[in-house]
């Protein structure tokens, strides 16, 4: 079992606010393990009747308990899990829950309360940079090609057919069963498009026409796979510029390994590099709590990869570059003349430390992903 402290630490953390954490993540990303990780824990798999059927008498069983956490996996089976969640939080506030799911607790229309107060949530997501050493993986392009869900990135090989099962299982079980969408050939066919258009404009009209779904069916169907976390839907930011892009989101898959699958990429080229890259900072990003991220463009297509603001007049930029040296400030200095405070940070897979320099006037620091994650961590300096 691979160590994941960095999660751990996250699960105690929303502990010190409230009595549930909500654990939330794609399928086979690792969240019955990452439990398994905690220490005093009694494990219930809400998959199995029998543990349906013990929680039919939640306090009873309860007030049995003699370990201090309890771990409710896939939760949604439960007949009323909202309930179940309720009575452990509010009549036995010494314990400590984890409720796992792949969706968000809105999922289902068993969830009748949405336990606010109660709760936090932990979304975990694919093997991050900093974790690649503690899965023996040592060659990034690894990560890139496979992907971050645990089995996946371990395997010794390629496996399609790995990637087209993890599909129909997200189907059956997260798709079809919690939302009740019966077209399945047509909603993987939208998944696959998604996905292979990933990190670009999300296009309802080009998607309507390729799915050969309606519009309102597009949108229905974004949100289904956003709940589901199949997707990140990243917004742009704008603070009333003439020409600034303020609606048409983008859409960023929740793993580079499939993308790949959806591109039909057995190995990479140079030049297929710096989006995957630009996966690997945005996960890594939604991994630091409380973080707003954004894009910018204009209509003139300057365009910056990540925006985070921080302040009413403040934003830190980030730029993903797989070669620093081919970093431009053009974008940066057309987006600086309407927001000139906060960071600029150009991210790239280096291990040397942070360089600070002037780069067409503007002071930029060159930083590798986990010096980035500590800085936005700390978010002093601007």
């Amino acid at each position: 079992m691979i160590a994941r402290p960095t999660w751990i630490e996250r699960l105690h953390e929303s502990w010190r606010k409230a009595p549930i954490a909500w654990l939330s993540g794609v399928r086979r990303v690792g969240k019955t393990t990452l439990t398994q990780q905690l220490s005093g824990i009694h494990y219930l798999n809400c998959d199995l009747p029998s543990v349906r059927d013990l929680l039919q008498d939640p306090e009873r069983f309860f007030t049995s308990m003699h370990e201090r956490v309890v771990v409710l996996d896939e939760v949604h089976r439960l007949d009323d899990p909202s309930a179940v969640l309720k009575i452990a939080a509010d009549a036995f506030p010494q314990l400590r829950i984890v409720a796992s799911g792949s969706s968000t607790i809105a999922a289902t229309a068993k969830f009748r309360d949405t336990l606010t107060g109660r709760k936090r949530e932990v979304h975990l997501v694919p093997v991050l940079y900093a974790e690649l050493s503690a899965f023996g993986i040592t060659d990034l392009k690894t990560r890139l090609l496979h992907g971050g869900l645990p089995a996946l990135l371990l395997a010794p090989a390629l496996d399609p057919e790995a990637y087209s099962e993890w599909l129909a299982s997200f189907y059956a079980r997260d798709v079809q069963e919690l939302f009740r969408v019966e077209k399945r050939t047509a909603f993987l066919r939208f998944c696959e498009l998604l996905l292979r258009q990933s990190g670009g404009m999300f296009e309802v009209a080009s998607l309507a026409r390729d799915a050969a779904i309606s519009r309102p069916t597009v949108m229905s169907w974004r949100d289904i796979l956003e709940t589901t976390h199949l997707i990140t839907t990243v917004r742009p930011h704008h603070g009333g510029a003439m020409r600034e892009i303020v609606a048409q989101p983008k859409v960023y898959a929740f793993d580079t390994g499939f993308v790949c699958h959806a591109r039909r990429w057995d190995a990479l080229r140079e030049d297929d590099l710096g989006v995957l890259w630009e996966h690997v900072v945005l996960e890594t990003l939604q991994s630091i709590p409380l973080l707003d991220i954004r894009f910018w463009r204009d209509k003139s297509k300057h365009e910056l990869d990540f925006v985070l603001p921080r302040a009413r007049d403040a934003c830190d930029v980030i730029e993903c570059k797989w070669r620093p040296g081919t970093f431009k400030p053009k974008n940066l200095a057309v987006f600086r003349e309407a927001y000139p405070t906060g960071r600029n940070f150009v991210v790239s897979p280096r291990r040397t430390p942070p360089i600070t320099r002037s780069e067409g006037g503007l002071e930029v620091t060159h930083v590798g992903l986990e010096q980035l994650q500590a800085l936005l961590s700390h978010p002093k300096g601007s």
